[in-house]
């Protein structure tokens, strides 16, 4: 164990997948598809929403009342899904993390606001499928993150404790999230906001998997010297 740690829940996108870079060409062509012109910073202003959030604000942003928000989501979900089924690959280091997580007896969790969809097409092509103990989609649920439903509920499927778990994230709305579900939070963001100051909430920022996993290995050292 990991001292009073029992669990790590880990985010998906950005954070057990690299998808930022599918789920943008998917949003560029999905919302070109349907007339409205789409850039990469348009992407990156909406990350870590859920993305029926995401269509229903750039409908909103463009004046498009006669768009449907259902017809958006098909066509990107469409995309996007062929893009991981044949350019999905695992963030480098994420792997190592959570075999390091299992081997010393943390119950492992995946809390994501991405669509069950998905959720299912990653496991399936980084072969993962049998590792979590616990997946939760917010697609259904009242609130997505910066709200801590979908990390409370998490912890609750893996019947432990909100404190005794420790939450991988990459986005702002994700470390607020599990900040407020009263969890230890590292946060991985990407190049384009690594420098944001809003980061400083979560306990440790780290710039890639490699240092989260020099952190667990001086946190369970801490822990057998105590």
């Amino acid at each position: 164990m990991l001292g009073k740690f029992k669990a790590l829940i880990l985010d998906m996108d950005g954070v057990l997948i690299d998808s930022e870079p599918l789920w943008r060409k998917a949003m560029i062509k999905g919302f070109s598809e349907i007339g409205i012109p789409f850039t990469e910073e348009d992407c990156r202003k909406t990350t870590g929403m859920r993305f029926k959030e995401v269509v229903e604000f750039w409908l909103k942003e463009r004046n498009k009342a006669d768009i449907k928000v259902e017809d958006v989501e098909t066509g990107v979900l469409r995309n996007l899904v062929k893009m991981i089924e044949t350019e999905g690959k695992a963030i480098e280091g994420v792997l190592d993390v959570l075999k390091f997580a299992e081997e010393n007896g943390l119950k492992t969790g995946l809390a994501t606001s991405s669509y069950s969809v998905l959720v299912d097409a990653v496991l399936k092509k980084l072969e993962l499928k049998d590792r979590f103990h616990a997946v939760v989609s917010a697609e259904k649920m009242k609130y997505g993150k910066p709200h801590p439903e979908v990390f409370l509920q998490c912890a609750a499927n893996l019947n432990t404790e909100p404190s005794a778990c420790i939450v991988i994230e990459d986005s702002i709305n994700g470390v607020i999230a599990g900040k407020a579900a009263q969890m230890m939070v590292i946060t991985v963001p990407d190049i384009d906001h690594k420098f944001n100051k809003q980061f400083a909430v979560a306990n440790h920022q780290c710039e890639h998997m490699a240092e989260v996993l020099r952190l667990f290995k001086e946190i369970k050292s801490s822990t057998l010297a105590e």
